[in-house]
């Protein structure tokens, strides 16, 4: 972490959105393709805030923009106009597998005497470090440290036989977590991993279709959804129209499920489950299972909120505000020390006394991940005059490291990992302490959806749905 970086280093970090835009090119009126990857990119900012980027073409011309910081900082109205063209992809980046440095920004291009391959990827590869090894000996050369890096060059290496192809054989080396966006000069590619792990979804708009990481950026586009991507599914769009086929075998879904703990954002739908349905189900789970006699229900901003609804509707204790979020924080916010980093969060969160004072309040977080900001919660809490402070957590223990994308420290920085809950209650100075279980929380998504269950469940429980470099 650069040291004059804000820290949330109680929270887990997802790495990356992509969006995916065709536009039957017949229609000029319609909107550019880079406008709606904006836009499209602009509603994920919250699945990473240290680059952006847009490929575009417009058959023949590839045409290329990104750069380090947010979507707004990136693009303005002179560089999304020269980015013409009907196809385009987008990506916002946090690092996970790769520095934070321009050379790991996306998306990807490579342009070669075949054509050009644009390439945005969400999730990491588990084997990134053997595939990149094998091409560096048969004379590739890398740019960047990203694993990204390493799909694009093996798509490229077989392009001669078809793009199609080139991507078959690509995906049947790669392990790991993967949603792609994959485009050449006149076609439009979404590809999503034989477990589902990263959510990939398609939409209608106006004279084409759009992919994206979450449904809430296909509203955004004036878009309609369409259905999810499938895991395992390779999906094309072209003029001719929208193809589809599975690769490989058959896998068992596993969504990632802090998709609907933590990242994704409450007005997305993500493989049949409205997002702010979980949380409000997880909320109720966790009343139900850790009740406790209190006066208000607060919830932690903003992935808590939805927990804390579900808590006070279930248990009849009343929802309160309790916290207010300074939203104009962004993370270049200068916090030299690591004391500094720590106390950030009184600058970012601070309590409304007139909610709180003389009162026991139940305050409810989406995840604990190594403490320090469970802490200062609590002792903002007592500072606006809680009488008592019962924090409830609306997912298990954190005890594993993620290795398929998502930025976790590691296995012995995790609270949970080397302290019990008592531990815990006493390093966070709360009054009681206690998380949702594992088959509550399955419990409570299965409620959602019958039709769409099946979980990656590694950072709780150790187990993962393929086999990973401990």
């Amino acid at each position: 972490m650069n040291s004059f970086e804000m820290s949330e280093e109680d929270k887990l970090r997802d790495e990356c959105g992509v969006i995916g835009v065709f536009i039957n090119d017949s229609k000029k009126e319609q909107m550019s393709a880079a406008s709606l990857a904006y836009f499209g990119l602009y509603s994920l900012q919250h699945r990473g805030q240290e680059s952006a980027g847009i490929v575009t073409s417009d058959g023949t011309n590839v045409k290329i923009h990104k750069d380090m910081g947010l979507v707004a900082d990136v693009f303005n109205a002179e560089n999304l106009g020269n980015l013409t063209g009907n196809v385009a992809i987008g990506h916002v980046r946090y690092a996970t597998a790769g520095s934070k440095t321009i050379e790991n920004a996306q998306p990807m291009l490579n342009q070669f005497k075949l054509g050009s391959v644009a390439l945005a990827h969400n999730g990491q590869l588990v084997n990134y470090e053997q595939l990149r090894e094998m091409l560096e000996d048969a004379g590739s050369t890398f740019s960047s440290s990203s694993d990204t890096e390493v799909i694009l060059k093996m798509i490229a290496r077989s392009y001669k036989k078809g793009l199609a192809k080139a991507i078959s054989d690509t995906i049947q080396m790669i392990k790991g977590s993967y949603a792609l966006c994959v485009m050449t000069e006149d076609t439009l590619i979404g590809v999503r991993d034989p477990n589902g792990i990263r959510p990939l979804c398609l939409g209608q708009v106006e004279g084409g279709y759009v992919l994206a990481s979450e449904s809430c950026a296909i509203d955004a586009m004036n878009g309609t959804f369409v259905r999810d991507i499938k895991p395992g599914e390779i999906i094309t769009i072209n003029k001719d129209g929208i193809s589809s086929f599975n690769f490989g075998e058959k896998t068992a879904k596993r969504t990632c499920i802090f998709e609907y703990v933590y990242f994704a954002r409450p007005d997305s739908v993500i493989d049949g489950i409205p997002v702010q349905t979980a949380r409000l189900k997880m909320g109720a789970q966790l009343a139900k299972e850790s009740p406790v006699d209190a006066d208000v229900v607060i919830g932690v901003p903003d992935s808590g909120l939805g927990a804390a609804m579900g808590y006070a509707q279930a248990s009849g204790v009343p929802y309160s505000m309790g916290i207010v979020k300074n939203k104009y924080i962004g993370r270049t916010f200068i916090a030299p020390t690591q004391k500094e980093r720590e106390n950030m969060v009184f600058v970012k969160l601070n309590a409304v006394s007139s909610d709180l004072n003389g009162k026991k309040v139940i305050v409810i977080d989406d995840s604990i991940v190594r403490g320090t900001t469970s802490r200062r919660l609590v002792q903002i809490l007592r500072r606006a005059g809680a009488k008592e402070v019962h924090f409830r957590v609306s997912s298990p223990p954190v005890k594993f490291p993620c290795h398929l994308g998502i930025d976790t420290p590691t296995k012995s920085e995790l609270i949970s990992s080397t302290h019990d809950i008592e531990e815990i209650r006493k390093e966070i100075g709360a009054d009681s302490l206690a998380f949702i279980s594992l088959e509550g929380m399955f419990e409570a998504l299965r409620s959602c959806n019958a039709d769409s269950y099946g979980f990656c469940k590694g950072c709780f429980s150790g187990e993962y749905p393929m086999s990973v470099m401990q």
